[in-house]
């Protein structure tokens, strides 16, 4: 199970760690913590050291409610961070957040080996041709709606039928752009209630029906500390807990804040 990046072979059969570095000023966690290009190094030097093979940069926000942001805007947030990371860390692999095929597009040529759309190409017509003729790997997470309103669109005949339907779907459509590197995200904290997100993570290993790569998301979300009443900074412990079932279920990426952390549950569940 490898995936190309830029004409490396990224072998899955071992779980990675996708390190988050998130550039834009309202993310749930941590927006606006990195403002400065010595903030951002310091952050993706940290997280390469602390053994994550991805890094996934985001300029838009995708949390419940966040703010629209501009593709102009979004472009101009995002290609100069790229450009200063790998002429800093010139083995980087870089993963691009974004749901808009000219944002993909204008990052891979700059640089980055990966696009991680939340809309599974749903957002944008032109997303899935544009990774089809960029040739990098494509994550396709499962959304319903936007981001703006994701949380009122939870309804569902049977939510793991109609996870695994729609990526069913999506990923033929993929393949008909010759996409040729797909991973499934099953979108743990978009368009589900705190008890659907349980439900998913409880069933997830179903997911390897389609025969790809699992990504799992939990780092420091509201399906955590709402349920622990605690807070994003607090969720470390749980975000860990997590990260271990989705291992045992059969989660190949880990996407996390905290790359240490990940990167230890890997190894341990890796030795069972």
């Amino acid at each position: 199970m490898t995936i190309n990046c830029n004409g490396k072979l990224i072998d899955l059969s071992t779980p990675k760690a996708m390190g988050i570095l998130n550039i834009t000023p309202d993310s749930f966690y941590d927006g606006g913590r990195f403002k400065s290009e010595t903030s951002i190094l310091n952050q993706v030097e940290l997280m390469l050291s602390d053994g994550a093979t991805f890094i996934d940069v985001g300029a838009y926000s995708s949390r419940p409610g966040a703010n629209h942001v501009s593709e102009t805007e979004e472009i101009s947030r995002v290609i100069p961070i790229i450009e200063s990371l790998i002429n800093h860390f010139s083995e980087i692999n870089i993963s691009i957040d974004t749901f808009r095929s000219e944002v993909a597009k204008q990052c891979v040529n700059a640089g980055a080996a990966m696009i991680n759309d939340i809309s599974a190409g749903k957002l944008d017509k032109n997303m899935l041709e544009t990774v089809g003729e960029l040739g990098v790997p494509y994550v396709m997470m499962h959304m319903k709606g936007t981001p703006q309103n994701m949380q009122q669109l939870t309804d569902y005949d049977d939510l793991i039928k109609d996870i695994i339907y729609y990526f069913s779907e999506r990923i033929a459509e993929a393949r008909t752009h010759k996409i040729i590197d797909i991973i499934i995200d099953p979108g743990f904290g978009f368009s589900k209630t705190l008890e659907q997100n349980y439900e998913l993570l409880n069933k997830m290993e179903l997911l390897k029906m389609t025969d790809k790569p699992l990504l799992a998301g939990f780092s420091r979300k509201s399906m955590i500390y709402k349920l622990l009443d605690s807070s994003p900074e607090k969720a470390l412990n749980g975000t860990t807990s997590l990260n271990t079932i989705a291992l045992l279920k059969g989660a190949k990426i880990l996407r996390v804040h905290d790359v240490k952390e990940a990167m230890e549950c890997i190894t341990l569940t890796n030795q069972l």
